[in-house]
This record gives structure tokens, sequence and C-alpha cells, in this order.
């Protein structure tokens, strides 16, 4: 007769088995798709105890769950000045998931439409900067961004022929560079 001590053990070599993760593209969705759901429960508890009103709405873009607040009230307070309190709210989600998961996300949170109006603001002031050089054949520095900003600015610049884009300087003074080629 197995002890209760055998049984537990048999319940963990059960919980503990991973899926396996080279099966297809779908079995990756199903795993955004859970981080998804996951950062949602722990976003629903968080919005209960600051007693903030939002709808979450959970999506995959490419190879990472984005999971988005609005519809509510004063969603802006969570934002911060220039991201940065969504910022800290994207880690700490991050890490309830990697608390369930065990794996390291790369959850992408916005919230009010906050990063998807910076990301349409830094697309076209990227592609501003790439006509500009392509224009006048002269090296355009950009201000200094975090490297979510320069991304979006380089994507941006990418879908230019003619020009090409690189970040320069050190952390928080790093900046994209737009290059006639």
């Amino acid at each position: 007769m197995a002890s209760d001590l055998d049984k537990a053990q048999e319940d963990a070599d059960v919980t503990t088995e991973t899926p396996d993760l080279d099966a297809d593209s779908d079995s990756e969705d199903d795993l955004l798709i859970e981080e998804g759901e996951i950062a949602g429960d722990y976003l629903e508890q968080l919005l209960d105890v600051l007693d903030f009103d939002g709808d979450i709405d959970l999506d995959v873009e490419g190879d990472r769950a984005v999971v988005s607040i609005d519809g509510g009230k004063d969603l802006s307070k969570l934002v911060g000045r220039d991201g940065e309190i969504l910022d800290a709210l994207q880690e700490l989600t991050r890490l309830a998931v990697q608390q369930v998961t065990g794996e390291r996300s790369k959850l992408m949170l916005d919230i009010a439409g906050w990063r998807a109006g910076k990301r349409a603001e830094l697309s076209q002031l990227g592609t501003a900067a790439a006509k500009r050089v392509l224009e006048t054949g002269e090296r355009e520095e950009l201000t200094p961004m975090t490297p979510f900003e320069r991304k979006i600015v380089h994507d941006a610049v990418a879908k230019i022929e003619g020009v090409s884009s690189e970040s320069e300087g050190a952390e928080p003074q790093r900046r994209v560079v737009v290059v006639k080629n």
C-alpha cells in the first residue's frame, strides 16, 4: 500500500511533466494563449485590488502574447509618465506568468492604447527620417529612446529602400541613426 508521501510524489511527477514544445507552431500558439490567460487573470485581480475598471483583451502577435486593457476610466494613471508605470506593470505581469509556467515571458502589455499609439508615432518618425536621409544623403541622429522604441523605428526604416539604421551610444542615451546606403 502506497504511503501519502508516495502519492504526493506521484502527483508531483505528473505535474512537472513538460509538453513537447517541438510538436508544431500550434502548440507554441497554445502556450502563448496560455501565457495571455495567466496574465489576464493576474491583471484582472490587480485591477480589482486597485479599484480600476477595464476590459482585458488577449491576442498573439508573432512570438509573443499581447494583453490589452481598455475601456476603463482613469486607465492613463496605470500608464504613467512616458509609460513608466506601464513598463513596471508589464514586468510584474511577466514575472507572474513565469511563476506559473517556469519560463520567461516576452508578453507585451498595453493599457488604454498607449503602446499602440506610441508604435504608430514612432513608425511615422522612422519613416519620415528615412525619407529625409534619402533626399539629403545626410545621416540623421534621433533622440535617445528605449529598446522598445528603437526597434519600432528600425522596423520602419527597414521598409524604405536605400537607407538603413543602427543604434549608437550607451543607455540611457542610446539612439537610432539613419544613414543612406
